[in-house]
């Protein structure tokens, strides 16, 4: 699936995961690929992606939003 991580002055990560694992104000969740549409809020946490070519990325955020559809991911984080 295709992810885009962004703040607002740049581009953290573009490109072809097979999971993220975010930091719901909920709790943790994960996404993979043909997940369901999903609209959520994140909280302070750490943000993890595992990469088409299995190489693992994690980031720090503080807080963000997260929308998901069609195996296209879009996530604003501060």
């Amino acid at each position: 699936m295709k992810i885009k991580i962004t703040k607002p002055d740049a581009t953290l990560y573009e490109g072809e995961v097979k999971l993220a694992q975010l930091p719901g104000t909920g709790g943790l969740f994960e996404i993979l690929n043909n997940h369901a549409p999903i609209i959520s809020s994140l909280t302070k946490g750490t943000l993890r992606i595992v990469t088409d070519t299995d190489e693992e990325k994690t980031f720090d955020i503080r807080g963000g939003v997260v929308k998901g559809q069609q195996n296209n991911i879009l996530i604003l984080v501060q």
